[in-house]
């Protein structure tokens, strides 16, 4: 199901919203670096995420498997998996659903430094116009499951997948309620940083 949402109205919208930045993974397309913290424009990486997410939301947690100092530093609550191994953004978002303040919860990921500054905005319209359970990005034909807003209840049915080994996305997505909400006039928006000619790219 696709809904589409006005993009006039940048406004975050009520309920209150935990952000959730994801930098759990090990970043290996890029030489096994945090990317958060790999400088752009003379900043790390997830300064730029956190300065535009913070606007749209209420508090912020910052999912990191390592560099917690340095990722504290930042000002925000830093928590670690709580599966070992570096089980994939679906373990952040576990454990970033287990701390958050409030009953919705806005994941994106620390190596996308443009995101929208009106995604909480229209993820939080789409998911209480259809009484979703889960509200995910999309440009075009292409859904971006780390962008994301997501109702804390779900939590024991996500750690029941994890636990039973589950790590795919849209393994665990198929058995919720969904909506896709397009952004395909804001599609440069989600364009992530995975290697370090995107990262020259950008920085250029």
């Amino acid at each position: 199901m696709i809904v589409r949402t006005s993009s006039s109205d940048h406004a975050r919208a009520a309920p209150a919203i935990t952000g959730l930045v994801l930098a759990g993974g090990q970043g290996r397309r890029m030489g096994t670096v945090d990317k958060g913290l790999v400088p752009l424009a003379g900043r790390p990486m997830v300064a730029h995420v956190l300065e535009r997410l913070a606007p749209q939301v209420d508090d912020i947690l910052i999912n990191a498997n390592q560099h917690a100092a340095e990722y504290a530093a930042f000002g925000h609550r830093v928590i670690a998996d709580t599966i070992d191994g570096f089980a994939g953004p679906l373990a952040g978002l576990q454990v970033g659903l287990a701390n958050a303040s409030h009953a919705l919860v806005a994941t994106v990921p620390c190596d996308s430094p443009f995101l929208p500054a009106d995604l909480v905005a229209r993820l939080a319209a789409a998911l209480e116009a259809e009484g979703c359970e889960l509200a995910v990005a999309r440009t075009f034909d292409q859904p971006h499951p780390v962008f994301a807003l997501v109702r804390r209840a779900v939590l024991p049915h996500l750690t029941q997948f994890l636990e039973g080994g589950g790590r795919k996305i849209d393994a665990w997505y198929s058995a919720l309620r969904i909506v896709q909400v397009p952004f395909d006039d804001e599609a440069d928006a989600f364009r992530n940083i995975n290697t370090t000619d995107e990262l020259r790219q950008a920085d250029g």
